[in-house]
This record gives C-alpha cells, sequence and structure tokens, in this order.
C-alpha cells in the first residue's frame, strides 16, 4: 500500500513561504496601483470633458512678470497636461499689475470688470469691463487696475 507522505501539505505551505519576497511584493502592488491610476485617469479623460471650479483654484500670487502687488490668480485646467491653450482669470488688487513683458505668442487680456491701464508698446491706454485686447507676438505690454479690483480672462497658447 502506497502511502502519502504526512508533510506533503506542510511542504508546499513552506515552499510558498520561501517565495515571497517582500521587494518584490511591494513593486508588483506598487505597479498594479499605477495601472489602476492609469485606467481612472483614462476614464476621466474619456468622458470629453474637464470642469474645474475657481473656488477650488484660487491662488494668492504676486502680479506676474514682476508686476508685483497681490492678486488672486485662477489657473483654470493647469492639471491638465498637453492642452494647446492656457485659459486664465486674475484679479489685480490695486497696487498691483502683470507687469511689462514681450509677448512670444498672440495672447488675449479680456476685462470682465473693473477699470485700469494697459501698457502696449511704450503707450498707454485706458481699459475697462468689455474690453479685449489681442497682443500679437514681438509686442510688449503690461497691465494695472485703477483704485479698485480689476478682473481679466487672459487666453494664450502653451
Amino acid at each position: 500500500m502506497l502511502r502519502e507522505p504526512q508533510h506533503d501539505s506542510h511542504l508546499k505551505f513552506n515552499i510558498m513561504k520561501l517565495h515571497f519576497h517582500l521587494p518584490t511584493f511591494l513593486i508588483t502592488a506598487l505597479a498594479f496601483s499605477l495601472i489602476f491610476l492609469a485606467g481612472f485617469t483614462y476614464v476621466q479623460q474619456d468622458k470629453g470633458y474637464i470642469l474645474d471650479h475657481e473656488k477650488d483654484i484660487a491662488i494668492e500670487d504676486a502680479g506676474p512678470h514682476n508686476g508685483g502687488g497681490k492678486t488672486t490668480a485662477y489657473p483654470f485646467f493647469s492639471k491638465f497636461k498637453g492642452g494647446k491653450v492656457a485659459f486664465r482669470k486674475r484679479v489685480l488688487h490695486p497696487g498691483s499689475s502683470i507687469g511689462y513683458h514681450l509677448q512670444q505668442e498672440q495672447e488675449i487680456y479680456y476685462i470682465l470688470n473693473g477699470s485700469g491701464e494697459l501698457q502696449m508698446n511704450g503707450k498707454t491706454i485706458p481699459v475697462t469691463t468689455g474690453d479685449a485686447i489681442l497682443t500679437l507676438p514681438g509686442s510688449s505690454h503690461g497691465l494695472k487696475p485703477g483704485n479698485d479690483d480689476l478682473t481679466v480672462l487672459i487666453v494664450y497658447q502653451n
């Protein structure tokens, strides 16, 4: 009569135990987590849109291009990599500005609210609610508010 060894199940357990390697396990777990997250990201983009709420993205910041002062920036879609267009909102508080700078690509400022002064190629131009400014490559410009907040939408190529 053939008899199976009594320690066979114990042996299988020990073999499994010997093959468990903590670094390999951790790397495998990390890889599966990244694959899962990549799939989640794909599903989100597969919906065909990205929604940003300005209350969730508001940043207190100095004026760009060495403008100084206090501004509130709303960098819409900044977490979306590969976008071809930047869409920003910025509130220039009194005493702040978007510093005078050379424009490399087309850029649009649209004044949502308030009034101020646009510096364009060495000229000072008053701007107010409803004004839209298209700055062409090779032009220099800057923007500062009057005595109250100036809110501007900014669109440019990434």
